[in-house]
């Protein structure tokens, strides 16, 4: 008898362990790869460093930089470089540079002179009464107007989440902006507000670490070496009066007080599918469309775009394969070797899934081909590598909702068991950290109520972790 068994060994997953080791608590975890960290992945090839996965964290987010101070990492944390200045977009075969301030849009000529009026005209629109759910194309167009929604929410969407704002639920996407037009009726008054009392604007506080953002599960992972079972797929849950029984198949029956579900939606599903068949329809609703990576690595010179930015997203109706590309280089130093430039281009989502799949060497002609036109790069890349995802980024679509209410009515019903991951409150490492940390105050009020003291072997880990992190 363990007090939690944790299914999954992505960032939430790791997160929520070692904060509960850190309570004293009795952990084992269980990754049915042979590695853990999820999509946190990164790599060093050839003197360049690719993110697989998410390349940067919200350095507003609290909860992370907590976990990032306790795991000894805040030494290598890496801001973004100086040469972000600007957030450029496709328009008519060319990329449009816009200045990332307040106003970048208003300065820019990239939206009409039409488009910009009605962007302005958003201070005196009136609030949303509740209602049915909202897509967030109809959020921003009805807010600023069809040219800002078309020509800027479609390309964000697509290359946030690899998805069309037609399809995504706005309440479940962008809760915070939602919030802001029911508290202040004009979502452009608030933002003005956070300007004024000093806090930058998004794009400039990302942060990652000089060896990625994968440094955030290997640490986790080293601290927590003894508690972690990679290799296990779990075939079945349990529910019984006391807790649960898993059948962990090589790993044998493992029963405890408590389970955490911390992996991809599809699989939660199934794993829920006899304990409660509601919320295992809901999860496996939820679609995550492939996607592809394309990182490539040139001489400098090779690139005649001055790369001044965190990279460009694309319209839809602008008809390219490749949705939105990374500049990693000018993002984070160390990125790649002096005198050379990373590119990472990203293919697939809703828009174009079966591309995805496609051939490496045609998705590397594809981002070949993108980069000479878009930013005029020159001669064979220095490397090329790609990484396909089968199963993408989840998306909040129409009805997310009702889905986070079912899994919500599932822990209720069967007290000890929770959900957390990537499909809550957002993709995004920070939201996946916070969610973690709030799943692992859940359960350890669930153990304390039904008398479930710290064990001994679990009081010796949490110390372990604490000597580690003061080390």
């Amino acid at each position: 008898m363990i007090d939690t068994l944790i299914i999954g060994g992505g960032i939430s997953g790791l997160t929520l362990g070692h904060e509960l080791l850190r309570r004293g608590r009795n952990v084992v975890l269980l990754e049915r790869q042979v590695s853990v960290g999820g999509n946190a992945m990164s790599e060093r090839i050839g003197g360049y460093l690719m993110e697989h996965g998410p390349s940067s964290l919200n350095a507003t987010a609290e909860d992370p930089g907590r976990l990032s101070t306790r795991l000894g990492l805040d030494e290598k944390r890496v801001f973004l470089g100086p040469d972000v200045k600007y957030r450029y977009l496709t328009k008519n075969t060319q990329l449009s540079g816009i200045p990332i301030h307040p106003l970048g849009f208003f300065t820019s000529s990239y939206l009409s002179r039409r488009g910009r009026l009605a962007m302005a005209g958003e201070l005196f629109k009136p609030a949303r009464q509740e209602g049915h759910d909202e897509s967030v194309d109809a959020f921003f167009r009805r807010r600023f107007g069809a040219e800002f929604a078309e020509r800027v929410i479609d390309p964000l969407t697509g290359g946030l989440f690899g998805a069309r704002s037609t399809d995504l639920c706005a309440e479940a996407t962008f809760p915070a902006l939602v919030d802001m037009e029911q508290r202040h009726s004009s979502i452009t008054a608030a933002a003005f507000s956070r300007r004024l009392a000093g806090r930058k604007m998004p794009a400039r506080q990302l942060y990652s670490w000089s060896g990625g953002v994968g440094a955030l599960p290997r640490a986790l992972a080293a601290q927590m070496n003894r508690c972690i079972r990679t290799g296990i797929t779990v075939r079945r849950i349990e529910a019984l009066p006391w807790g649960f029984r898993v059948d962990a198949g090589a790993a044998g029956m493992i029963e405890a007080r408590s389970v955490v579900l911390a992996t991809q939606p599809h699989v939660a599903g199934m794993l829920l599918e006899t304990i409660d068949e509601t919320a295992a329809r809901a999860a496996l609703e939820i679609p995550a469309p492939p996607i592809a990576v394309v990182f490539l690595g040139y001489r400098r010179a090779q690139v005649a775009h001055p790369l001044h930015g965190l990279g460009y997203l694309t319209p839809e109706s602008e008809g390219r394969l490749v949705s939105g590309a990374l500049f990693p280089s000018s993002m984070f130093a160390g990125r790649a070797p002096s005198g050379h430039v990373a590119l990472a281009a990203y293919v697939g989502g809703s828009r174009a899934p079966d591309l995805a799949l496609a051939s490496k060497n045609s998705l590397i002609g594809i981002a070949r081909d993108e980069f000479r036109d878009l930013l005029g790069a020159t001669g064979e890349p220095q490397i090329a590598h790609v990484k396909q995802w089968p199963m993408g980024l989840p998306q909040t679509s129409l009805g997310h909702r009702e889905r986070l209410e079912a899994f919500a009515d599932a822990e209720h019903a069967l007290p000890g068991l929770f959900l957390t991951g990537n499909y809550f409150t957002g993709p995004g490492v920070a939201h996946c950290v916070t969610r973690a940390f709030d799943t692992a105050r859940r359960v350890e009020r669930h153990l304390q109520s039904a008398g479930a003291g710290t064990s001994a072997a679990g009081v010796r880990q949490g110390s372990e972790l604490q000597d580690a992190a003061e080390g």
